[in-house]
């Protein structure tokens, strides 16, 4: 719905689907697999309110209130526009892609998607809006989610990478910690992480390109078989 540092839209569709009907993502950030399947019953859980504010914000939307929203150009600053908080925080994720926070200002590759896009990034949005209707999403930390029999998609912020971009970042969290918990998950548990990462045993997915020409391996760790166990592709 919203970009956002980390998301999974480039590789969502490598992961495996869900086996059971509940989804939880415990780190949820754009929540990518939730919206993929959208359909299940989906819990969504981020210790950072304006996540969970904007979120929120969406499920009551209508179509209208979303296209109404002012079209993003370079360096405009989204202070000066007649916007509530939750439509500031909003167009903030939207004025700086793959961000961890909100902008004030409009990056210039924001403004390109903006002026690329065939039809307005609003007006996708507005139309994906009854997906998210019967979600539950809730402010709070990891570690206070009942255990549920459920697919647990775990996508924290990374152990090496990314240490300025999230409000709560790898330096709140502590990786041995994260994966007993992690383990002892009922169902089915994806982790997300690259290969840099040792907390668990990550098995190499998908190289993908980031920022400034650089690349990634994306790399998966799962209580269940998976096509990443003995095989690493690449993605360009």
């Amino acid at each position: 719905m919203f970009s956002y540092y980390g998301s999974k839209s480039k590789i969502v569709d490598y992961y495996p689907p869900p086996k059971h009907k509940k989804i939880i993502e415990p780190f949820a950030g754009s929540a990518r697999y939730s919206l993929k399947y959208w359909q299940n019953d989906i819990l969504l859980v981020d210790k950072f309110e304006t996540v969970v504010n904007v979120w929120k914000w969406l499920q009551k939307c209508s179509y209208n209130d979303i296209v109404k929203l002012p079209r993003l150009t370079n360096g405009m600053d989204i202070r000066t526009l007649n916007l509530t908080e939750e439509e500031l925080n909003f167009v903030g994720f939207m004025a700086g892609v793959a961000q961890g926070k909100p902008r004030m200002k409009v990056s210039p590759f924001a403004a390109i998607h903006f002026e690329e896009a065939r039809k307005s990034k609003y007006e996708t949005i507005a139309e994906q809006l009854h997906k998210i209707r019967h979600w539950e999403i809730i402010c709070d930390d990891y570690k206070n989610i009942e255990n549920f029999e459920a697919t647990w998609f775990i996508d924290p912020p990374y152990q090496f990478g990314g240490q300025h971009q999230y409000q709560f970042n790898n330096k709140s969290i502590d990786f041995a910690e994260l994966a007993e918990w992690c383990k002892s998950r009922n169902g089915q548990i994806l982790v997300c992480e690259n290969t840099k990462a040792d907390w668990l045993p990550f098995m190499p997915m998908k190289t993908i390109q980031g920022c400034a020409n650089s690349f990634t391996t994306e790399a998966i760790w799962s209580n269940h078989k998976t096509n990443y166990d003995a095989v690493q592709q690449s993605l360009f």
